[in-house]
């Protein structure tokens, strides 16, 4: 796959919910090692837009691709082949509640893996470690994590399958200033060493500015502007200006 290959492809994408439009000709391209940004305000369809490229949900109209081909082309062998190339960590964990934190990670490698229970086990044990867990934490129950432990055990299980391609909604949202520091630079590191891209949602511009290549600001039912935080800066629009402005203004009281 070449540098230049587009991971993720949404074009004319509409979404009504209920009688109200979310997206209106949504366009987005995500090129391969990007880590890409969704910001907006509450409403705006960031999270929707996750679940289209996820194949949660679909769009009124338009299409999406990932890895250059239809998202939901072909027979089931080569959607399911398709859907173990990318891994989701979603808001608040959405950890099992009745799994251990291994059984947690090991859930998708068991569903997909085809694999032997020691290759699970060894499989785990590797993802706990890349997100700097120790293999007693194994035995737990959500029930006993922290928040951040939480994240951590997610962002394990979105893993566990190797994938090309992680999306993440709200990253660091619960976490206090420490904890969210602590796991940006994890993404950080796992981005570098593991070639990852990786679309995130995000209203957290300390989040944004360590994390992002690019960013997509969504407002007026579309993507008013795609480009570096410098360029999205210099963007000549009302919404833009205010957005930043006042999250800036609000993190600099906290």
């Amino acid at each position: 796959m070449s540098a230049a290959t587009d991971i993720v492809e949404l074009s004319g994408v509409w979404t009504r919910l209920g009688h109200d439009w979310v997206h209106r000709d949504v366009n987005l391209t995500v090129r391969q090692g990007e880590l890409l940004a969704l910001v907006g305000g509450s409403g705006a369809g960031k999270t929707t837009l996750l679940r289209h490229i996820i194949g949660l949900t679909r769009p009124a109209r338009g299409s999406v691709s990932l890895f250059g081909e239809p998202l939901r082309a072909g027979n089931r062998a080569a959607r399911q082949a398709r859907r173990q190339r990318f891994g989701v960590l979603f808001q608040h964990g959405a950890l099992f509640s009745a799994l251990t934190v291994y059984d947690n990670v090991a859930f998708p490698l068991r569903e997909f893996g085809g694999l032997h229970e020691d290759e699970i086990r060894s499989l785990v044990m590797s993802r706990l470690a890349q997100v700097e867990l120790e293999p007693r934490h194994a035995r737990l129950m959500p029930a006993q994590l922290s928040g951040g432990m939480v994240k951590r055990v997610a962002l394990a299980r979105a893993l566990a399958l190797e994938p090309e391609l992680l999306l993440l909604d709200e990253p660091t949202a619960g976490l206090d200033p420490d904890r969210s520091a602590s796991f940006v630079k994890l993404i950080r590191s796992l981005h570098a060493q593991l070639g990852l891209t990786m679309v995130f949602v995000t209203h957290d511009l300390e989040t944004l500015s360590a994390l992002a290549s690019r960013v997509a600001v969504m407002a007026e039912h579309r993507i008013l502007v795609a480009g570096t935080l410098e360029e999205v800066y210099r963007f000549d629009h009302p919404f833009v200006k205010n957005f930043f402005r006042v999250r800036a203004a609000g993190e600099r009281e906290v």
